[in-house]
């Protein structure tokens, strides 16, 4: 294993003009799929020393919403970096997307009839209890509920591809979508539309957590990822490491990087 992944959270480096924390919610805010309230309070000293916090997650965006109104961050980005929920002016939330609605419905459409065959046709395979609040991916559920072989979720990545689909395997769901957006194109858009800020231009001031195979790509691409503790078990599928890791598994994991940025 190369010295520069994985390393000790306290190696990690805190630049002066740090702007913020992208982050994963399932296992990496949440411990037994609930996020704690010493989780929802670190967000909150994020927040409240002047950094931008933003989630951004696998779920579906009507499962992010109650999320959206009572955690302290600037929005939640679901599906993948589909959609996006914001507050407005008067206290309620916007949705945000990065297709038209045209685009939605058709992609819609295709994608029910691919969930359809999944379930058809892959062993114990079964759509996501969340997947009524999903509006442009499908999920099949693979460790939340139920679980799955890794045979079996390979099978249906293996059917989402062949329908032209991206597909990601998180920690719980494995994820389907028609679309360029991903977790990191999700972040390039908020990033831009909430902050009028370049993502690519301050890479180097973000830091990113998250725990499984769907967060690659931030491992990849921001040079200040973090992976909780529970990360071990994805690490022999990991093809992008994160640089650091913490002590902690899922949300004290989080806590354990709050302080640390925090205290440096």
């Amino acid at each position: 294993m190369s010295q520069e992944f994985l390393r000790p959270l306290s190696e990690l480096p805190v630049p002066a003009n740090l702007l913020g924390v992208l982050t994963d919610i399932d296992d990496t805010l949440t411990t037994d799929g609930v996020v704690p309230e010493h989780v929802v309070a670190a967000i909150a000293r994020l927040k409240n020393a002047g950094l931008k916090v933003v989630p951004i997650t696998g779920r579906p965006v009507g499962w992010s919403v109650p999320f959206a109104r009572a955690w302290p961050v600037e929005s939640i980005v679901a599906e993948n970096g589909a959609v996006a929920l914001r507050r407005n002016a008067e206290g309620g939330l916007d949705k945000l997307y990065q297709q038209d609605d045209d685009t939605r419905v058709h992609n819609f459409a295709k994608m029910q009839e691919v969930l359809a065959q999944i379930e058809a046709t892959v062993p114990g395979a079964q759509r996501a209890t969340d997947s009524h609040g999903r509006e442009c991916d499908i999920a099949v559920d693979h460790s939340e509920f139920t679980t799955m072989s890794q045979a079996h979720i390979d099978a249906c990545v293996a059917i989402m591809k062949a329908a032209g689909m991206n597909a990601t395997v998180s920690s719980i769901h494995i994820n389907g979508w028609f679309g360029e957006h991903n977790k990191l194109e999700g972040a390039r858009w908020i990033v831009r539309e909430l902050f009028d800020l370049d993502l690519d231009a301050t890479l180097g001031q973000w830091v990113y957590i998250g725990d499984s195979t769907n967060d690659q790509l931030m491992f990849q691409n921001v040079p200040l990822s973090v992976g909780v503790a529970n990360i071990a078990r994805f690490v022999p599928q990991l093809q992008h490491l994160p640089r650091y890791v913490t002590e902690a598994e899922r949300g004290d994991g989080f806590v354990q990087l709050a302080d640390h940025l925090l205290n440096k």
